[in-house]
């Protein structure tokens, strides 16, 4: 614990004014998607992309949804921590964060993708007492009520996956922190907020922004 608030102490003030920036950046483009494919017309014409015989094997699991709202704490940290490695490192880290969001942005306007939440049972489901699905009916409520948008891919796992394979390699960055952004995508399958195909994309879409960066290296100039 020590190490890590020493850490922490250390992050100087362009880390978490980064990490500040791209959290607000998530923030306009997801909610912004919703009202561009209204705008346009792209929402009327959303597609469901579940897989029944692999998304029904998901059950719900209302506990998770701790790990899934933390996640939003962790975006904003994770570039803030992520100010810690070698700047072209770093420089890399944040044009790619960018690319990947600005994807994910792309396909929730013109390739909208949406969940029935009451077709899919889920209020009656967690209309038991209880703090993890008061909770859950929280995010549920904030996220769209009845029908759920923007799911593929999935923010959660797109940000997620990128964060994890931007340090990776970074041993300044504790094994703990870098297996976190693995547990996040499984949580968004067991609170009922995404479907399968939803974590392949957003996975997806993180390796090909990696991959671009890992090429193009900008952040060399940086050094």
């Amino acid at each position: 614990m020590g190490n890590l608030i020493e850490k922490i102490k250390a992050i100087p003030w362009w880390g978490w004014l980064s990490g500040v920036l791209l959290f607000l950046l998530q923030r306009v483009l997801y909610s912004g998607a919703v009202y561009l494919s209204e705008l346009i017309g792209t929402a009327e014409h959303a597609l469901c992309l579940k897989i029944p015989v692999i998304d029904d094997m998901f059950p719900l699991v209302p506990v998770f949804v701790v790990i899934y709202l933390y996640s939003f704490l962790f975006w904003l940290v994770a570039p803030a921590m992520v100010s810690l490695t070698p700047r072209r490192n770093y420089v890399n880290y944040l044009i790619g964060f960018v690319i990947a969001q600005l994807i994910g942005f792309v396909f929730f306007v013109f390739v909208p993708t949406y969940m029935d939440r009451v077709e899919e049972n889920l209020f009656q489901l967690i209309d038991k007492p209880g703090l993890f699905n008061e909770m859950l009916k929280v995010v549920y409520e904030q996220d769209g009520g009845n029908m759920a948008y923007n799911l593929a891919p999935s923010y959660h796992c797109l940000l997620s996956a990128y964060a994890y394979l931007g340090i990776r390699k970074q041993e300044t960055i504790s094994k703990g922190f870098r297996i976190y952004t693995l547990i996040i995508c499984l949580s968004t399958v067991l609170v009922k907020q995404h479907y399968f195909i939803d974590i392949v994309t957003g996975v997806g879409f993180a390796v090909i922004s990696y991959m671009m960066i890992e090429k193009l290296d900008p952040g060399k100039r940086w050094e």
